[in-house]
């Protein structure tokens, strides 16, 4: 086994010295720095609220998602129809003949989903179909958004003879049976 000796040296300049440990240096070409990022787009700061003024100016009326309360039931039924309709409908009766699921989105979203789905179901002659619109359990103190809006664009159309709250096994307070006009 060797000892190395070790030799307490002052160095008279620790640059030189530095320059010696690591050799001959090389410059890099100038490079162009790289391109920035585009800025993010911007956010509403109150989404919410933003959502409820554009469907105030879409629907040309009063909406409040407050008027529902989490848990309640949906009941319509259209003046002069019948009301054995409805109770067949809130029965499950009638089949399903399409359904729609609106979780997860926006209020302006969801009403222009909502809009043409009905208007496809009444291409197609459909009699019953199903909303998904969720119970309304994340909102908040805002409560279910999507169900008091649901049964707010529903009651203002005219095609819509009827619509109920589904059983249990359909989705509970968290859809909507729809019984449409055959035309």
């Amino acid at each position: 086994m060797s000892k190395r000796s070790h030799v307490d040296t002052e160095p008279e300049d620790a640059a030189q010295l530095f320059r010696a440990a690591v050799g001959p240096l090389r410059r890099l070409p100038a490079q162009e720095p790289p391109p920035r990022r585009a800025p993010p787009a911007p956010r509403a700061h109150m989404p919410a609220a933003d959502d409820a003024a554009v469907l105030d100016e879409l629907l040309h009326g009063h909406f409040d998602a407050t008027a529902i309360e989490l848990g309640d039931e949906l009941l319509y039924l259209r003046d002069g129809h019948s009301p054995r309709l409805l109770k067949r409908l809130r029965r499950g009766e009638y089949s399903v003949q399409d359904e729609i699921d609106l979780h997860h989105l926006r209020a302006v979203a969801a009403t222009e989903l909502l809009a043409a789905f009905l208007a496809d179901s009444q291409r197609a002659g459909y009699r019953c179909i199903k909303i998904i619109h969720g119970k309304g359990l994340r909102s908040g103190q805002r409560g279910p958004v999507l169900k008091a809006l649901t049964a707010h664009l529903l009651r203002r159309r005219a095609d819509v003879i009827a619509f109920a709250s589904a059983r249990a096994n359909q989705g509970g307070s968290g859809a909507t049976l729809v019984l449409l006009a055959v035309r």
